[in-house]
């Protein structure tokens, strides 16, 4: 039970949850700002202003570099686990919303003429433009090095 705790004592895990967290909650008051109204389930989704992965890698990789090393392996295996991620986050996940897009969009136009079609809408907002991925990455590192000053 003991080495459960240890857990909630990582100065590195606990930023890089709060950095993903901070970019949930911006997500919500951007979507505030845009839309003039709060909705909460941004705070559970994925896509959309900032990146949320790309602040919680960015943070992990900066916690490491700080505590670890830059040149440690630690460093390289944090470093190159943000860069897939991130990748990942702009690249594969924004093209499968791009095709859910298309494809509701095909739904919509060979079923509306009354046919029922039961099956849910696919969801389109699933990863990020290559800004939104920056900003995350920003947010990540900008949130560890203010949590790491005296590093």
């Amino acid at each position: 039970m003991q080495e459960f705790q240890h857990i909630f004592e990582n100065r590195v895990l606990l930023v890089s949850i709060l950095a993903c967290l901070s970019a949930q909650g911006l997500k919500v008051i951007i979507e505030l700002i845009r839309d003039g109204k709060i909705n909460l389930r941004y705070l559970m989704t994925t896509g959309g202003m900032p990146s949320a992965h790309s602040a919680l890698v960015g943070a992990l990789a900066t916690g490491v570099g700080l505590t670890v090393g830059w040149a440690s392996p630690d460093f390289a295996i944090a470093c190159l686990f943000a860069v897939i991620v991130m990748y990942d986050a702009a690249g594969v996940r924004q093209a499968a919303g791009k095709q859910a897009r298309i494809l509701n969009q095909i739904i919509d136009e060979f079923f509306h003429d009354g046919h029922n079609f039961n099956e849910e809408r696919l969801k389109e907002l699933l990863g990020h433009t290559p800004f939104q991925v920056l900003v995350g990455l920003a947010l990540g590192v900008g949130i560890t090095l203010m949590a790491f000053p005296t590093l």
